[in-house]
């Protein structure tokens, strides 16, 4: 189909004419470029009050068409006159653009360059005839005048028939707006035919008077989000609202790093000093002084008598020890204030002493340590079982696990699974509704659109670094998918050049379908075309991503690529191990089932196209 490049409406007082092309290759394909159309300067149209300029450039659509309307080169009162248009053709991959000059007289309506243009630029300037011209007409009667003012019309302006154009502009909430009023003048006075202003939007944080809008004037109450459409009798009520729903909960943030160990609280004060206890022996009280002796009688006189034996110094005769009176005294341990020998290492007795003349371990006494631990974190003694979170720790159970603490793999990484699959504020293949791509059309600075060669096997690379389901192999597509004809198949291989999942043959359905898609793509069918697979998961790994037109013709389906084509593209830029191409195809695919196996250094094996635009996906 043709696409008209964007016009707009000339003054119906000026004539155009429609002037249009197509370019093809020798294999039919629509050529790329643009024809040029430039006329001389500056153009004045008096009667219209307009001025045109510069160059007309038409753009050929991807079936090499175009269609353009342009002022006539003899229009009546057109400055200058008698010129005519330099057309120049840039058509991509031809060499030797030509340039002529070409008259376009009105009274013509279309004209189509392939019937005008010289094969030989140096050829005089050609010039369409539409007809034998006819006689002059008589001279018609004057024109009405148009005037312009911002005033009401006074009614000494004009003559009967003539038009004015009143042009009131007004500001309201920062809106400046011109409204327009038609009279016309009629048995000497200005009648208004009615007014014409377009719909303004106004924007308020609160309630806002009508008095200065007119009916279909927006506004956008931005303390509520609500949207008022003016009516006859005023604003009315709301027709919509502006706010969104509730988005999706965030991702929950990664738990912070542990605090350092506080310091160690101050000691408390020491206990006080518990009574001695009283000694375990009491010492007996002293002896009383032993009686003096009494002195022996005195012996007969002329006979000397023997002599007794000397007393003691300083004490007389004993009859008692320690209280107990004689003949017989018979003494134990308390009478002398001693300990019984049957004391020794019993209990309430006194120590003993070992071989090495100190007290045995057995019989010294359990201290109570001031310093002694009676409790742990909170946690009475004896015995005190702690865990990781009575330190304030994780288990060890919560590495790698959910809600827990990421693990580390042996070289010091984090783990792909472990790795969250939604970039932050970035974005990538989910947030757009897929699980992987060839690559971001995104940063495709101007993808253009391709055909499908018949019977040619494509192969785009993936890199999957998650475990990965998908259902559907998508293509960004230019053009219709073809009827309804089973003629198209896709599939996945591994690396190693096993085919993981293949599609069943299929039609297409038209491109730029998707519920949502923006109108453009809609009606020129540009998005997305899904092939469907059985569901299917990848393990990591890199795959290729396979697809074909098995049978039709060579403008039957077109799809955007990344302007890259060369015998070897730059896709396949690799220093690897293990080399892997992203972008390679083979011919001869018929409308069986694709390969079991393929491999990138089979012979045949060829480089030389644009890389696809493709993507995974599961609906």
């Amino acid at each position: 189909m043709t696409i008209p490049i964007e016009t707009y409406p000339l003054p119906p007082s000026i004539a155009t004419v429609k002037v249009k092309g197509q370019y093809r290759g020798p294999d039919g394909r629509g050529l790329q470029g643009t024809v040029t159309f430039t006329g001389p300067g500056l153009l004045t149209f008096p009667d219209a009050d307009l001025f045109i300029a510069g160059p007309v450039v038409a753009r050929l659509d991807e079936f090499g068409a175009f269609t353009v309307t342009l002022p006539a080169t003899d229009n009546e009162g057109m400055n200058p006159s008698d010129w005519s248009y330099t057309v120049k053709e840039n058509l991509t991959g031809v060499t030797g653009a030509r340039t002529f000059a070409l008259l376009l007289p009105k009274g013509t309506a279309e004209i189509d360059l392939a019937d005008v243009a010289p094969a030989d630029p140096t050829t005089p300037t050609y010039v369409p005839v539409p007809g034998p011209q006819g006689e002059k007409g008589d001279t018609g009667l004057a024109g009405s005048q148009v005037y312009t003012g911002s005033t009401v019309p006074a009614d000494t302006l004009g003559a009967n028939g003539d038009v004015y154009n009143r042009y009131e502009t007004t500001t309201f909430l920062g809106v400046t707006s011109t409204t327009v009023t038609t009279y016309g003048k009629s048995a000497g006075t200005w009648v208004a035919a009615g007014s014409v202003r377009g719909a303004a939007w106004y924007v308020n944080t609160g309630a806002t008077s009508s008095t200065d809008t007119k009916p279909g004037d927006m506004l956008l109450r931005t303390d509520t989000g609500d949207v008022w459409q003016r009516s006859a009798s005023g604003w009315g009520n709301t027709v919509g609202n502006l706010k969104g729903p509730q988005g999706i909960q965030g991702v929950q943030g990664v738990q912070g790093v542990k605090g350092d160990t506080g310091a160690t609280g101050a000691q408390g004060p020491k206990g006080d000093t518990g009574a001695t206890g009283a000694a375990s022996t009491v010492a007996g009280p002293k002896g009383d002084t032993g009686l003096t002796g009494a002195q022996g009688p005195k012996g007969d006189t002329g006979a000397t008598g023997i002599q007794g034996p000397k007393g003691d110094p300083g004490s007389g005769s004993v009859n008692s020890v320690n209280g107990d009176l004689g003949p017989d005294i018979v003494l134990d341990a308390a009478d002398v204030s001693a300990i019984p020998a049957s004391a020794k290492g019993v209990a309430s007795g006194v120590a003993s002493l070992g071989t090495d003349g100190k007290v045995p371990t057995a019989q010294l006494p359990v201290l109570a340590d001031p310093n002694a631990v009676t409790s742990v974190n909170g946690l009475p003694g004896p015995t005190v079982t702690l865990t990781a979170a009575s330190v304030s720790a994780l288990a060890a159970s919560t590495k790698g696990a959910v809600n827990g603490v990421a693990s580390l793999d042996a070289a010091g990484d984090v783990p792909i699974a472990q790795v969250p699959n939604v970039a932050r504020n970035e974005w990538n293949a989910k947030a757009l509704g897929f699980e992987a791509w060839s690559c971001d059309p995104y940063g495709v600075a101007n993808p253009v659109a391709k055909y499908l060669k018949p019977a040619r096997l494509y192969f785009v690379g993936f890199n999957i670094t998650e475990s990965t389901t998908v259902d559907r192999i998508v293509l960004f597509a230019r053009g219709y998918g073809g009827v309804t004809t089973n003629r198209y198949r896709a599939g996945i291989y591994r690396e190693a050049g096993t085919k993981v999942v293949e599609s069943a043959s299929v039609a297409l359905t038209m491109a730029g379908q998707e519920a949502g898609t923006l109108p453009g793509m809609v009606t020129n069918h540009i998005g997305a075309v899904p092939i469907t697979i059985a569901q299917t998961v990848l393990a990591p790994g890199r795959y290729w991503v396979a697809f074909a037109l098995v049978t039709g013709g060579t403008a039957d389906f077109a799809y955007f690529h990344v302007q890259n084509e060369a015998p070897v593209a730059t896709a396949n830029f690799f220093m690897t191990t293990v080399p892997f191409a992203r972008a390679w195809y083979t011919e001869g695919q018929g409308t069986g089932a694709l390969p079991t196996t393929v491999s990138q250094t089979a012979a045949g094996v060829l480089a030389d196209h644009d890389l696809p635009i493709v993507a995974l996906a599961n609906v």
